[in-house]
């Protein structure tokens, strides 16, 4: 096998890693502020200095 055969392999089954990893994060992603979550906070009583209406 050639040299750059085997780089190749390396490369695609580096890919393929990285790949799997990050679906593998994004399916089993644990619950809570890390998910992009608000944490169960409730902004609605915060003062923007704006007028409504």
């Amino acid at each position: 096998m050639s040299m750059q055969a085997v780089i190749i392999m390396v490369l695609f089954i580096a890919a393929v890693f990285y790949v799997g990893r990050l679906l593998y994060k994004s399916l089993f992603a644990k619950k809570g502020c890390r998910s992009n979550c608000k944490c169960g906070v409730d902004f609605s009583n915060i003062d923007t200095g704006k007028q409504p209406g």
